[in-house]
């Protein structure tokens, strides 16, 4: 499938008013004029306008697959949304829907925000970790600014002189002058800090709320690894470390939350309003003028299935919230905190099994967590992995990605697992604490099969598996000469990459006992490791943006992987490369994949597991 990302333009009623929507990136956000709020639904690749004076949907557009950001223009009607998988930027005309204009861009836009007159759209590249600003009426990309490593999150200050950027998994925030396109300021916060896609600034002072979890990756056994913040950023310029993050578990007394995903600040600057998608809940704070405790706890509220976003209204009497697995947006009072209406936004384009296993996959709640501080999202949001590498029982593990597992298996690492349901026994362990799906005896891992014993476990699976990969960036018009110098030198004999790495997935695991395990000389730099040294081959798809590799995670580039970390040749012949050659192979390798793997799979009788 072709990789689009949309930019779309409404073009609709002005109103010359002080209140601005857009200016921080959101899965929804509200007109100046507080008539219409627009919400992507990533699920079905839609973008719902609601009238919020009838609480109807007036108009459902068909955008792309995975739409993320949403923004409207100035104080205009006119609409910018980038949709996550397709790589265009589109301009519609939202009385007829035709498409005015398309623009490429390079990969995975993920946040949009406008400018005060609308003239202007800035949207972030997850990859490679870039800003795009878009003029929105000669519908052309007038600068490319690189601001650091998996862009998500992006906002304009007030005053609009610079743009604020974080790194998605460093929680890194960057300033952005917008005179000069250079990175001018920087906030780093703690090395764990983690899955940071969205920031919003102050309306009257110099501060920034970052909504993001902390990985601590070398607690053994994981169980309160994973922590929710709120990070309150002071973006004056000076000395010191202007950053102070609060701690959401501990937040109001003993009541854990998790899986921070946005929030929002109402336009007086006085309220703060942070969604949790795995426990379904807020917090609703005070915001204090006091830098020192920043925020203070004013209520908590239930909410729906898997909240993604919250926006205030301009007039600050209502706010809205976006339970992104009820499909539907919520609508409530600003002041009594209670819910006016709940807006269907889209269909359930799932089927109940599906539904019911992503439902599952996200929460952090009985019966799949008990203590509620992690879900499985926390670690594979949408599929993707967290970037980090964990302190496993069985020594260091590299989070992989879920795209392509179905046709992949066995799982993990060391292949200790040869279906999802086998999962189960994480669900009841130390880590997550749930009381499980089966009711009754889980069966031992690898042996007789769980599939089946659990409608519930079953659904958990079929989503899991349904990650499908999309093409790489790097190969949009072919492979080029030096990728495909490197493709030759892949399949030679003489380096014998394509000994393990081979077939339409690039990796010979298959559920055929005994599985195919491979010693590559990793083993034995990790002294925790205790089932090495033989792992299972992962695929190469979609390692262009899947660093750091290996299974303990020491090779931080493609590079290394052939290099440093590739001890006598057993992890293919490449001692004997040139640095020219090396590079063809790396230029290869952020290729994949060039083509659909799945046709070929089919072809060549391999099993995919549903």
């Amino acid at each position: 499938m072709r990789r689009f990302a949309f930019v779309i333009v409404l073009l609709g009623l002005t109103a010359p008013l002080d209140a601005l929507a857009g200016t921080s990136n959101s899965l929804m956000d509200i007109s100046a004029d507080g008539r219409l709020l627009a919400c992507t639904n990533r699920d079905n690749g839609t973008v719902s306008l609601v009238d919020l004076q009838s609480n109807a949907v007036i108009r459902e557009i068909p955008v792309g697959h995975h739409p993320e950001g949403v923004s409207f223009l100035g104080e205009t009607h006119n609409l910018a949304v980038a949709v996550y998988d397709e790589d265009q930027v589109l301009f519609i005309n939202g009385q007829t829907g035709n498409i005015d204009a398309r623009i490429d861009v390079f990969d995975e836009p993920y946040g949009v925000v406008s400018n005060s007159d609308g003239s202007r759209v800035y949207v972030t590249l997850d990859y490679p970790g870039t800003v795009l600003e878009i003029d929105t009426a000669a519908h052309t990309v007038l600068r490319s600014l690189p601001a650091g490593k998996f862009l998500r999150g992006i906002a304009i200050e007030p005053g609009e002189e610079r743009l604020l950027v974080s790194e998605y998994h460093t929680g890194i925030v960057k300033a952005i002058e917008l005179k000069s396109g250079k990175v001018v300021d920087s906030w780093h916060g703690s090395r764990d800090d983690n899955l940071a896609r969205q920031l919003q600034p102050h309306p009257t002072r110099p501060k920034v709320y970052l909504p993001h979890i902390r990985s601590k990756t070398t607690v053994t056994h994981g169980a309160g690894s994973i922590f929710p913040y709120v990070t309150v950023i002071d973006s004056t310029p000076g000395e010191g470390r202007r950053r102070k993050p609060i701690a959401m578990d501990s937040f109001k007394g003993t009541l854990v939350v998790a899986n921070p995903w946005e929030l929002a600040i109402s336009p007086d600057g006085q309220r703060l309003y942070v969604v949790f998608a795995g426990t379904d809940d807020m917090y609703v704070c005070e915001i204090l003028d006091d830098n020192y405790r920043e925020i203070k706890f004013v209520k908590v509220k239930n909410l729906g299935r898997n909240p993604r976003a919250v926006r205030v209204a301009p007039d600050n009497q209502s706010f809205y919230v976006y339970n992104a697995l009820d499909f539907a947006v919520v609508k409530y009072d600003a002041h009594t905190l209670r819910p006016i209406a709940t807006i269907p936004v889209c269909e359930n384009p799932h089927d109940e099994q599906i539904l019911l296993g992503k439902v599952l996959f996200y929460s952090a709640q009985q019966p799949m967590v008990g203590r509620r501080w992690i879900s499985c999202a926390s670690c594979h949001p949408d599929g993707h992995s967290d970037g980090r590498t964990w302190h496993n029982p069985e020594g260091l593990r590299d989070t992989t990605a879920l795209f392509g597992m179905a046709w992949t298996h066995p799982i993990h690492w060391s292949a200790d697992r040869d279906e999802v349901q086998d999962f189960e026994h994480t669900i009841r362990s130390q880590l997550m604490q749930g009381r499980g799906l089966i009711r009754g005896d889980v069966n031992p891992a690898l042996e007789t099969p769980n599939r089946g014993l659990s409608a519930e476990l079953d659904a958990m699976a079929a989503y899991s598996n349904s990650h499908k990969f999309t093409l790489s960036p790097h190969a949009k018009t072919g492979l080029n000469a030096a990728a495909k110098r490197g493709q030759k030198l892949f399949f030679a004999e003489e380096t014998q990459c394509a000994t393990c790495h081979n077939g339409p997935f690039f990796t010979d695991s298959r559920m055929e006992k005994p599985f195919r395990l491979h010693d590559v000389g990793t083993g034995n730099d990790d002294p925790s490791e205790i089932m090495g040294p033989k792992y299972d081959t992962p695929t190469l798809l979609g390692i262009y943006r899947t660093a750091p590799y290996l299974h303990h995670g020491k090779a931080k580039t493609l590079r290394d992987v052939i290099t440093t970390q590739n001890k006598n040749d057993q992890h293919g012949q490449t001692s004997h490369l040139t640095a020219d050659q090396i590079d063809d192979l790396v230029e290869f390798l952020k290729c994949l994949p060039y083509e659909d793997p799945e046709p070929a799979a089919i072809k060549a009788g391999l099993r995919r597991v549903d």
